[in-house]
């Protein structure tokens, strides 16, 4: 039985070490239902380990990270049913079509049977992949592509979302695509974790912005303000001036 009364995603004094790099360092998150939690950073800043550890892929160092209720090193099989997730680049299976790809994820998160043609058919269509359904994956282009991921981590329609860099190569059109799609799965009272680069497209979508810097939660900014990019460093800069740290 899932254990009831806590958000979707919780870490609480989460470390991560890769030898002597300290990667996540004494992190607390959470991401509620309904909302958009939103990671940003400078590259090696841990927002893709985090997820990483969320999702049960890396064991942590020291403290929790919990997905559904559970230590995602432990959560029971019937718990990844829920959750759809997108880390770094998309993952597909070179030889297979772009339909049987997104069928194989289907099949993977518990989906059978008469339901699965229809959701690979809405899927097909919601991501604008229908010209291409016939095609390997390996001839598809890179913003093609990550449609393709993206439907395969959310053929399932789940309510439990990680997305790393989900707009990723896509054009301005398919970066609009995006915006929407998260803004429906809010309605749904889904919860999403996301992480980008693009802090105009965050402050767009996201309820909250966490910065990362070194691992750490350095600071917070309110997507409805303004220069989100000059606060961003302030932040970082204010972090490596505390802890003596060089500046990058």
């Amino acid at each position: 039985m899932r254990p009831a009364g806590s958000p979707p995603l919780v870490t609480k004094d989460l470390v991560r070490r890769f030898g002597d790099e300290v990667a996540i360092d004494g992190l607390d998150i959470e991401v509620r239902r309904g909302e958009i939690h939103a990671v940003v950073g400078l590259n090696g800043a841990g927002k893709t380990t985090l997820m990483r550890l969320l999702l049960g892929m890396l064991r942590p160092d020291a403290g929790r990270a919990m997905v559904l209720g559970f230590d995602a090193r432990h959560a029971p099989p019937q718990t990844w049913v829920e959750v759809g997730h997108l880390i770094e680049t998309p993952f597909a299976y070179p030889e297979l079509s772009v339909r049987s790809n997104i069928a194989a994820s289907g099949l993977l998160h518990g989906v059978e049977g008469a339901r699965l043609d229809e959701i690979v058919d809405r899927a097909v269509e919601e991501f604008g992949l229908g010209h291409w359904e016939s095609k390997r994956a390996d001839a598809l282009s890179l913003g093609n592509r990550q449609r393709l991921g993206l439907a395969s981590a959310l053929v399932h329609q789940p309510s439990v979302l990680l997305l790393d860099e989900p707009a990723n190569a896509l054009d301005p059109a398919g970066v609009v695509f995006i915006r929407r799609m998260l803004e429906t799965y809010v309605q749904r009272d889904a919860a999403i974790l996301l992480s980008s680069h693009h802090l105009d497209h965050l402050a767009r979508i996201a309820d909250r912005i966490t910065v990362l810097h070194r691992g750490r939660h350095v600071g917070s900014l309110d997507p409805s303000g303004v220069d989100l990019e000059g606060q961003f460093f302030d932040l970082v800069y204010e972090s490596d001036l505390a802890r003596g740290e060089p500046h990058r």
